[in-house]
């Protein structure tokens, strides 16, 4: 094995073994509510009353608005990280890179000609 291989399965046991004692001092200790009170039942709302219930249907649209950055927002991490080693990789990775753009430029223009992106 070598030395990266090595260093990510002490990272992963020592996270699980981490995680597990921590969830065993909480249970040993008992932290948690012992009482149920109605303030304890109801939807925190940083500090004001709630208004309504909790759980409220939203449209579509914004799931598909939400999914389209995400998208975008891990582009642009590619993008950032491709533009550091840029330098080592020539012009292959330009030819690449362009490829990339393009592909999503392309499902960027059908999301705007099915009209996923129409604001309404």
């Amino acid at each position: 094995m070598n030395q990266a291989w090595i260093s990510t399965l002490v990272f992963l046991v020592v996270s699980a073994v981490l995680a597990a004692s921590v969830m065993i001092a909480a249970r040993i200790l008992g932290v948690a509510s012992k009482r149920r009170t109605k303030l304890t039942l109801t939807t925190y709302e940083c500090g004001e009353e709630p208004e309504g219930p909790a759980w409220l249907k939203f449209h579509p649209r914004y799931y598909v608005v939400a999914l389209v950055f995400v998208l975008f927002d891990v582009e642009a991490v590619f993008l950032f990280t491709w533009a550091l080693i840029l330098p080592d990789l020539g012009m292959l990775a330009i030819v690449d890179m362009f490829l990339f753009i393009g592909i999503l430029l392309l499902g960027w223009v059908f999301a705007l000609s099915k009209g996923a992106l129409r604001w309404q």
